[in-house]
């Protein structure tokens, strides 16, 4: 089934989505009036799935303590006329990092932990790479991005799956050298949430994954959410992931590894989605009027604590220019048309998320989809709460097309550019096998460079999906193509050899712009493994 015969189905869908939303909206809130959804949601859902190739979309809209919407459009699958429903669930990814800060926030409330208590308190073994930031590093700064760390930095020690377990993830940090002083800047990381994980399971006794299940989703009544990334291979009623590979969108597979399950691993759909942000709109309270959370919680959850950069958005998006922008505890801070936004993305293989908060409107919207489009979830959020703010019509989706269009074009370009500054004349230093052996990095292990059939192919030890051939670039830079097309990710390696002509060292880049910044090739320092010589 194509993209376009699946907005076709679409029809047969929203009648009996419509009535689920319906029936769960009185099941939640009560008798009293609904407030209403937009005039043409349903429509405007599905010119967004066409637009941007989107063959599933989990749709939640809650207003003023009630719930609005909680449907689902499109399929599971491409190639299936199977459903998506109020109940398909779909990963959230990095939407998971709140309720780690929540789960954190009930053993403050306990006084297991204080919020500004070193780490080390309660994890002795934990070590960063700077002594000082050891020492100092506290529960909250493991959720909000100011550690000294870099973008993304040390996430191929899980992604793509690696062997390794959280805690060896964890011991490994002390290896990552900084790329700035301690809380001077934001960059955002994922290791630390494996971190927050670990604090969890020894101040509870309790695994991250037991302590949320137990004591968040089972109480908010997200009982069919899925706290681990290996639910999404489950059978039944489960989205497909979807993403472009080399231009064509098609099924990929699904993250299954668990090993950071706390930076991103729930799965949920859009009615359990519905009940957390009415929740976190009501401050912790619960539908029964008891506190999940308490105040004190909900303001700590809600402070912006990292100023994040403002960049000037493209001119199609002007209307999104904040005057604040920054990160609390595992959510997002902005403004928009005046009102405060608390927001978060998720990102998965095949996976997007986004859930919005607009607490002076007690309106929240999450959109989750499974297809990799930015530009979808967000066309979409905007246009939802424009509807609520009483904004000016904007056309969102035609804007994010313009937007997409003139970024793919870039991309295009500095690709181009690359080729074109190739010296296709030059040659290796030394014969191929030279380049054969095994080189180690100090945070991510050993990798492998073998000669096979006269080609050299590349294998990190630590991570089975990150085999690739090298084929030659210029000089002494290779183009590392990984066999699984579906990491869109190929990277160069360039060595760099002593004056005796061995080699000395060997970094890595990401050859795409658009490369995932998970893929934090950069960070490798790769030395040659010597053998000792014998005395």
């Amino acid at each position: 089934m194509t993209i376009k015969q699946t907005q076709k189905t679409l029809t047969l869908f929203i009648s009996a989505a419509s009535l689920i939303a319906v029936l769960l909206a009185g099941a939640l809130g009560g008798e009293e009036a609904i407030p209403k959804a937009p005039p043409g949601l349903d429509a405007a859902a599905a010119r967004v799935m066409e637009a941007f190739e989107v063959p599933g979309l989990g749709l939640a809209i809650v207003k003023d303590g009630r719930v609005v919407a909680a449907k689902g459009y499109g399929v599971l699958k491409l190639g299936t006329n199977k459903p998506v429903d109020s109940r398909t669930l779909f990963g959230i990814a990095s939407n998971t990092k709140v309720f780690t800060a929540t789960a954190l926030g009930l053993l403050v409330e306990e006084g297991k932990i204080a919020w500004d208590a070193p780490v080390i308190d309660y994890l002795p073994w934990f070590q960063m790479w700077d002594p000082y930031v050891t020492r100092e590093l506290t529960v909250r700064d493991l959720l909000v991005h100011r550690s000294g760390l870099g973008l993304g930095a040390g996430d191929l020690l899980w992604w793509p799956p690696s062997t390794y377990d959280r805690k060896e993830i964890v011991r490994r940090l002390r290896f990552i050298k900084p790329a700035t002083s301690f809380r001077s800047a934001y960059a955002y990381d994922n290791v630390l949430y494996l971190v927050a994980g670990e604090v969890i399971e020894a101040v509870s006794g309790k695994t991250w994954e037991e302590f949320v299940a137990q004591r968040i989703l089972k109480k908010v009544g997200m009982t069919t959410s899925q706290v681990r990334y290996s639910a999404a291979s489950n059978n039944g009623n489960v989205a497909g992931t979807h993403a472009k590979v080399e231009g064509v969108l098609q099924p990929v597979k699904p993250m299954e590894s668990d090993n950071t399950n706390p930076a991103g691993g729930i799965n949920s759909n859009a009615e359990d989605m519905a009940r957390w942000m009415l929740v976190l709109l009501n401050r912790g309270r619960l539908p029964n009027g008891s506190a999940l959370f308490s105040e004190k919680t909900a303001r700590e959850l809600t402070t912006l604590v990292t100023p994040m950069p403002i960049s000037v958005p493209e001119p199609e998006l002007a209307d999104l220019m904040p005057n604040f922008h920054g990160y609390a505890l595992g959510l997002h801070l902005h403004d928009y048309r005046g009102k405060k936004i608390i927001t978060h993305t998720g990102g998965l293989p095949g996976y997007l998320s986004k859930v919005t908060l607009v607490p002076e409107l007690n309106l929240g919207v999450a959109v989750l989809t499974n297809q990799e489009s930015g530009e979808a979830f967000s066309s979409l959020t905007w246009q939802i709460v424009d509807h609520y703010l009483g904004a000016p019509k904007k056309d969102w989706v035609d804007a994010y097309l313009k937007v997409k269009a003139r970024q793919e074009a870039r991309t295009e370009e500095s690709l181009k550019k690359a080729s074109a500054a190739r010296d296709e004349t030059s040659k290796p230093s030394l014969p191929l096998e030279k380049y054969a052996g095994t080189y180690s990095d100090a945070w991510y292990g050993d990798i492998e460079i073998s000669m096979e059939g006269g080609t050299l192919i590349l294998r990190f030890k630590k991570t089975p999906s990150l085999i690739g051939a090298l084929g030659h670039w210029q000089y002494d830079t290779f183009i590392v193509r990984w066999r699984d097309r579906e990491l869109r990710a190929d990277a160069y390696i360039t060595f760099s050899l002593n004056p005796d002509g061995t080699i000395d060292q060997a970094r890595m880049k990401a050859v795409s712009p658009e490369t995932d910044f998970s893929f934090d090739f950069h960070d490798l320092l790769l030395r040659p493994v010597r053998k000792p010589t014998n005395p």
